[in-house]
């Protein structure tokens, strides 16, 4: 059809009937007069309308199939992110746990040298001074803490403050190279200086060169003048290895620091020092060692020979079966009435031959 007046004239007509009939449609409601129309058309395109809903049907099941998955995803996402949150929930439950115990040893040990602490949470590793061995804590002058405090843990010595903020404070670790405390030898009293190597046991230098150490030997914190920085009693580590005395008027012993310096999370600074030097009361009791088992062991007899009560096979007698001393075989099986006593058996050569007459005896016919 082409395009010309007439046809425009006839679109345009055919347009405003349509709407002629939507609205008479539309106010008519259920008895409007295009219903039998309606119905006509329904059962004439119905079966047209069935059959090409069937031949798109696996479209139609793919759209809703994707529209299902988009729900489906989201489902999924809001489940892992539950599960998430479980977990997260759950790691949270065990790291709270692990900081009530570390709370818990820091309070013990701080009972037992009657030290009064503050607790902090170690809240970054390594200040910005350069590549020492620092932390940095969440406490600071509002909280009252001032420049070299004593810092400690449920283990033992950690360091002192050297720099303080409004709210957070540098720790210098114990293992820092540029670290010094002074040491007491448990029990000996020997004194001396440990400083720190690093990742390395802590070397110290006792002020005795003939100085009586072994492995195994347990040091603390000798105190410092004002107890600034060091509060004294403080556990520092065990011995485990001493260089031979040379004659030098020191001494060098290697030490294992009791504190992890690695693994920090709670730790507690020292704001008020004991009143009296608690010595060794902070030093954890030494383990007891395991009784030793002894075990005896009895040789086999000789080849050939069988303990008394024992068979050729090695297995023992009842006790009814065996044979008191002095008795044969043949006497066993003899009623115990029958049995002669052991004075009165003969031996070979006092025994009587019934054929032998006696040599004494005359002639005794009369």
């Amino acid at each position: 059809m082409r395009d010309t007046r007439e046809s425009r004239l006839l679109l345009v007509l055919l347009i405003a009937i349509a709407f002629a009939l939507i609205t008479v449609d539309i106010r008519g409601g259920q008895e409007s007069p295009v219903d039998g129309a309606r119905q006509a058309a329904a059962a004439v395109f119905g079966p047209v309308e069935n059959g090409v809903a069937s031949a798109v049907d696996p479209i139609g099941n793919a759209i809703g199939a994707v529209r299902d998955s988009g729900e489906r995803h989201n489902r999924i996402a809001a489940l892992e992110q539950e599960n998430a949150t479980l977990k997260a929930r759950l790691g949270s439950d065990d790291r709270n746990g692990n900081r009530l115990r570390e709370l818990d040893a820091m309070l013990k040990t701080a009972g037992a040298g009657q030290y009064g602490i503050k607790g902090a949470e170690v809240i970054a590793i390594g200040a910005a001074q350069g590549f020492s061995w620092t932390v940095t804590i969440d406490i600071g002058a509002r909280d009252g803490i001032r420049r070299d405090m004593t810092v400690l843990n449920g283990s033992g010595l950690v360091g002192r403050v050297t720099t303080v903020g409004p709210t957070t404070s540098t720790v210098l670790l114990a293992n820092d190279p540029d670290f010094t405390v002074g040491t007491r030898m448990e029990k000996t009293d020997e004194l001396g200086f440990a400083t720190g190597q690093g990742d390395r046991p802590l070397l110290v230098q006792l002020l005795n060169g003939k100085a009586k150490v072994k492995k195994g030997d347990r040091l603390v914190t000798f105190g410092s003048q004002a107890d600034k920085p060091f509060v004294p009693g403080v556990p520092v580590g065990e011995v485990v290895r001493v260089d031979p005395a040379g004659g030098g008027l020191t001494r060098n012993v290697y030490v294992r620091p009791y504190v992890g310096f690695t693994k920090l999370d709670i730790v507690g600074v020292v704001v008020q020092a004991p009143r009296s030097d608690p010595r060794d009361m902070v030093l954890p009791q030494k383990p007891k060692p395991a009784p030793t088992v002894t075990v005896t062991v009895t040789p086999p007899p000789p080849d050939g020979q069988k303990p008394d009560g024992q068979t050729a096979d090695g297995q023992r007698k009842p006790a009814d079966q065996q044979k008191p001393d002095g008795q044969t075989a043949a006497d066993q099986q003899k009623p115990a009435d029958q049995q002669k006593p052991a004075d009165q058996q003969k031996p070979a050569d006092q025994q009587a031959d019934p054929n032998q007459q006696p040599q004494d005896q005359g002639d005794t016919t009369p």
